[in-house]
């Protein structure tokens, strides 16, 4: 923690086995916990809240201020959950007023020029790829994978176990355990290969895919679909879960599969 050549707030609260590289800023505010590494020139301002083992590469910027207008310099926060890994040059902005907080999950991985805008909310072990761009109010479930210089739009939700493909443009919402492609962003089947890595049984992968078919390939509309999910499969974690997604979403839901 004496690092001659990096200037660190006497009021950060930082345990003592933290490692600062040279050239690092750490403002006021800033609580960074065991284990973690904080590499070279990275910047890391007011109301950061850093767990454990999180490395921190060069020229990370962590909680700045939000991009938005209205922010009127509210005490709000950025947490990053144990055992994250943010990439070189990576941007996350701390909250606003609407949810008071930035959150990344534990065992994420933000890739290289990946921004993370205020009010965002990242699951456990998601994985951003390479200059992934979240605008605000963003939430992304648990075990999701956004594909490299994806966009997403503000308050979109993506769920858990996804697969979105790279260079999207994500407009609408995606379900859980689907994978997202083409343009317009369009349901291309479930993550299956993903859901065999986590263990999911082959009875349950099959499930899945039968609540799909329901809503996607049946030629219902969503409200029809979703009714004669409840009444003709019967209820499980995973079914529910789709179900519940389609109903509480505000921005609606992405295209069907269509033929190319």
């Amino acid at each position: 923690m004496n690092q001659p050549l990096s200037y660190i707030h006497p009021e950060a609260k930082i345990a003592r086995n933290v490692v600062v590289e040279p050239f690092v800023t750490i403002s006021k505010n800033v609580t960074i916990d065991e284990g973690s590494w904080i590499g070279p020139n990275v910047t890391i301002m007011e109301g950061a809240r850093i767990g454990k083992n999180v490395k921190i590469f060069p020229g990370a910027v962590v909680s700045a201020v939000p991009q938005d207008l209205k922010f009127g310099g509210e005490d709000t926060t950025l947490e990053i959950g144990d055992n994250t890994v943010i990439r070189e040059c990576v941007t996350l902005n701390r909250g606003t007023h609407a949810t008071n907080k930035t959150s990344i999950g534990k065992d994420c991985l933000v890739m290289a020029y990946t921004h993370v805008a205020h009010d965002c909310h990242i699951g456990d072990n998601c994985i951003l790829v390479n200059a992934v761009q979240l605008a605000g109010h963003v939430t992304i479930e648990d075990w999701a994978i956004i594909g490299g210089a994806a966009a997403v739009h503000q308050f979109v939700k993506i769920g858990a176990h996804t697969m979105v493909s790279g260079g999207s443009l994500v407009r609408k919402d995606v379900p859980p355990y689907t994978k997202a492609g083409r343009e317009p962003l369009s349901y291309a089947g479930i993550n299956s290969v993903g859901l065999r890595r986590r263990g999911f049984a082959n009875e349950k992968i099959a499930e899945i895919q039968e609540v799909y078919r329901y809503i996607f390939l049946k030629g219902l509309n969503n409200s029809k679909a979703l009714d004669l999910l409840e009444v003709e499969m019967p209820p499980s974690k995973e079914r529910d879960e789709i179900i519940n997604f389609f109903r509480n979403s505000d921005r609606g839901v992405m295209k069907g599969y269509t033929a190319r």
